[in-house]
């Protein structure tokens, strides 16, 4: 950085260290689920493999649960897609991006995870119920765009709809055990497009 008189400004501590603590531990529960399950991650285990103090862990993160659904959502997080004039290719570009994170290793048993853990007992559903509207969240703005432009029907239910995008990619990944491929991607535009488009 530099300022106007073309000489260096000296950041002040903090910001930079803080994200990388916040980035070593999400990525320390990827880590540690990838390897062992996620019964391996505790406070303790995402500390000692991030090589951060547990007291850095929980003024980021109340427990297991906040930071689970934190590193589901540094990997299956929201996305955004430009209007393309076309649902059908707005959603194959964000199922294109969501096979992307879902072949990352150790998504899998993350996911199954997350999925796993909001049916715990004291488990905050909210919680997880909002991570999943989040990330469905771009399904429904692209429905919702092209109900507006007219080549979505107008009668759509955008959350069925939604619920319905996202759930062969998921099922293929952590039901059948298998990664989600291109082809997927493909009969899934090709299917909902059938039944929403106008």
């Amino acid at each position: 950085m530099v300022d106007k008189q073309g000489q260096g400004v000296v950041r002040g501590p903090g910001r930079p260290r803080e994200e990388r603590v916040t980035r070593a531990a999400l990525d320390a529960v990827v880590a540690l689920v990838a390897e062992q399950g996620m019964s391996a991650v505790t406070m303790d285990a995402v500390a000692e493999r991030a090589g951060v103090s547990k007291p850095a862990i929980y003024r980021r993160w109340s427990g297991k649960q906040e930071l689970i659904i934190a590193a589901a959502e540094a990997w299956i997080g929201e996305l955004s897609v430009p209007d393309r004039g076309d649902f059908r290719a707005e959603l194959h570009e964000l199922l294109t991006a969501r096979l992307e994170s879902y072949r990352q290793p150790g998504v899998d048993r993350l996911l199954a995870g997350v999925i796993g853990a909001s049916a715990e007992a004291g488990a905050d559903r909210g919680a997880y119920g909002a991570y999943s509207a989040r990330v469905m969240g771009e399904t429904r703005r692209i429905l919702e765009r092209g109900i507006a432009r007219g080549d979505v029907r107008a009668d759509t239910d955008v959350r069925a709809v939604a619920t319905m995008v996202a759930a062969p990619m998921v099922f293929r990944l952590v039901g059948e055990l298998e990664p989600p491929d291109r082809h997927l991607v493909d009969a899934v535009v090709e299917l909902v497009g059938r039944a929403v488009g106008a």
